[in-house]
Formats: structure tokens, C-alpha cells, sequence
């Protein structure tokens, strides 16, 4: 049992559990959500004795607040080989394969990164939350591959997360997409939510929500939903008419397949994408039948998270990490470079 002193001073006329989260030392690394946890278990005592209610005006005066060893997570460790780009203390950076869970669910109790970590980290997590668990930061989808960050400490998880929310952590992914992107191309240009910036960077900004007809969707609105936007620049095309392209898209914002529903929504879908990707059809006549043949085998949506960039929670140190290509998509490309064009 550890026990931390907050001295709530004079004139911060908050609510308890605002105040306790303001006037905490930095160290500490105690957000509000924790914070309102453990004064609801009664494990803060305050001027005027224990106190039960976080949503209270704080008193001016000293706080003791007390805090357990961290809960194990219900999460199982398992020895899942893991390819790590970096580590220290604070946090860990992965390179995860495509086909794996980022986070333990219904339908994926085992298997996932976190028990992965679990198993990796054993010993070295002091507690993200109250709990002997890894802080997941920032998810990628299942069957995308590439580059994410993981929390080891609180401190450096309310550091990190707060990049990502602020919008600074510096996220690159690489894609193989349907189609052509063309400043000149009327369809686009018309397209609610879509332009271009200089060198024919196409800025898609919609919100994106819930499908109103499939939970497990998300989808491009104008009414409902959280402010999105996407940067895509083509690096490279393939056939003639140029029929496929690989794009280096950029994220300023991080919403559940942000990159996958707004490529569909300018009609240019991800290969592979089974969700998002329609029923388009490689065209045979502009890739020729090998590369045609390619992209409508390809197993997954062709997207790879290949550079993350951050800044360090704890020693505020500029970090950059790169992932080359996996296999499955660099032969893809490969099989793409010999079409016609």
C-alpha cells in the first residue's frame, strides 16, 4: 500500500475529484477517472476525514490518498512471440503481424496483443489505472499490420494519450488502393468532405459514426459522429489506365477504420477491404491477368501502419519508428510492377 499527500490550495474551488487531479504532484501520475475510482472505494482521506463522493467541493487543505498494488487484469499472459521496435521502462513499441487482436473481446479472449504483453512485460507494468496491465494507447484493426505504441506506467499512458488526443503523435500508413487519385478529376472534386492541398494531397474531413444499419461498420456522416480527417498522396500507380495506386496516407485524426471509410467514401477503396472495399474488380484489360489476379486473392485489407512518431511522456525526447513492408504486401506491389503501364 502506497500513500500519496495532495495539498489542495487556496481558491481552486473544484470538485473534488478535479481538484485532487489538478493539485496532484506529476509523478503521481493520477488522472481524474482514477482518481474518482479511488475516492468512491473510500481510499481518500481529506480534511475532514474519509471521503466517499467525487463529485464534492474540495476543502483547502491536505489530502491522503491511498493506493493499492495494481489488480491483475483478467487477461491471461501467453507466450506470443512479439516483434519490438523499442523499450524502455515507460512504454513499448510494436510491429504487430496482420491477423492479430490488439485488445482481449467476445469474440477474441486470447491471442492478442495484450496477452502477448502480459507475458512479455511480466513484472515490469506498475499499474495503468489501478491495473497490472499494459495501456493501450491507440489500436490498429485486426488485419492490419505495422506500428503501435503500448504504455508500461500510468505516467507515461496519460503522456501518451494525450498526444494522441491533442494530435500530435505523428502516424504514416501505407495502403493499396483502387483507382487513381487525380486533382483533375471532377468526380472527386464533387465529392461532400473531399479536396485537394498542394501537391496533390487529397484532404478527405468528414465525421464518422456508427453504420445506421450494422453496429460492427463505421460510416462517412455530415450530422453525427466524430470530426475526422485524412491525408492521401500517391506514391505510386500500377496499369493502363492507372488502375490500382499505392498511397501514403496520414492521420491528424485516429477514429475507429478512419483510413478504410474514407478512402471508400472517395471511391477508392483498400484491396482486400471485405468491409469496406465493395465488390470492385481489379480490371484485367489495364493490369493484365497476374496482377489482376493479385489483388482479388489478396487476404486482407492492404493497409500497414509504417511510421509513428511521438514525443517521449517522460523525458520528452523526439522518437520516430519505421516498418518496412511485410511480405504479403511487398509481393503484392511486386506482382503490381510487372502490369502494363
Amino acid at each position: 500500500m502506497a500513500e500519496i499527500l495532495i495539498t489542495i490550495p487556496e481558491g481552486l474551488s473544484e470538485r473534488l475529484d478535479k481538484a485532487l487531479a489538478l493539485a496532484a504532484p506529476e509523478q503521481a501520475a493520477l488522472s481524474r477517472s482514477r482518481l474518482a475510482r479511488l475516492i468512491a472505494e473510500g481510499a481518500v482521506r481529506g480534511p475532514s476525514g474519509r471521503v466517499t463522493d467525487g463529485k464534492a467541493r474540495a476543502e483547502t487543505g491536505d489530502y491522503l490518498v491511498e493506493i493499492g498494488a495494481p489488480e491483475p487484469l483478467d487477461a491471461q499472459p501467453e507466450p506470443i512471440p512479439l516483434s519490438i521496435a523499442y523499450e524502455d521502462g515507460d512504454l513499448i513499441v510494436v510491429d504487430k503481424p496482420a491477423g492479430m487482436v490488439v485488445h482481449p473481446a467476445p469474440g477474441a479472449p486470447n491471442g492478442t496483443l495484450v496477452n502477448a504483453l502480459l507475458a512479455h512485460c511480466a513484472g515490469s507494468l506498475s499499474g495503468i489505472g489501478g491495473a497490472a496491465r499494459p495501456g493501450i494507447v491507440h489500436r490498429i484493426d485486426k488485419e492490419t499490420s505495422g506500428l503501435l505504441v503500448v504504455a508500461k506506467t500510468d505516467r507515461a499512458h496519460q503522456g501518451l494519450a494525450r498526444q494522441f488526443a491533442d494530435h500530435t503523435a505523428r502516424r504514416r500508413y501505407l495502403a493499396v488502393a483502387h483507382g487513381m487519385i487525380d486533382p483533375a478529376d471532377a468526380r472527386l472534386r464533387g465529392l461532400p468532405g473531399v479536396g485537394f492541398e498542394p501537391g496533390g494531397v487529397l484532404r478527405i474531413a468528414t465525421l464518422i459514426g456508427r453504420h445506421p444499419g450494422d453496429r460492427q461498420r463505421q460510416a462517412v456522416s455530415f450530422q453525427n459522429g466524430r470530426h475526422a480527417v485524412t491525408r492521401a498522396r500517391v506514391i505510386e500507380t500500377f496499369g493502363t489506365p492507372p488502375a490500382a495506386m499505392l498511397v501514403e496516407c496520414r492521420l491528424e485524426t485516429g477514429r475507429t477504420h478512419q483510413i478504410r471509410v474514407h478512402m471508400a467514401h472517395a471511391g477508392l477503396g483498400l484491396v482486400g477491404d471485405p468491409v469496406y472495399g465493395g465488390n470492385r474488380r481489379a480490371s484485367v484489360r489495364a493490369l493484365g491477368a497476374d496482377a489482376a489476379a493479385a489483388v482479388a486473392a489478396f487476404p486482407r485489407q492492404a493497409l500497414h501502419a509504417a511510421e509513428l512518431g511521438f514525443d517521449h511522456p517522460v523525458s520528452g525526447q523526439a522518437l520516430t519508428f519505421a516498418s518496412p513492408l511485410p511480405p504479403d504486401m511487398a509481393g503484392l506491389l511486386a506482382t503490381l510492377r510487372r502490369a502494363p503501364g
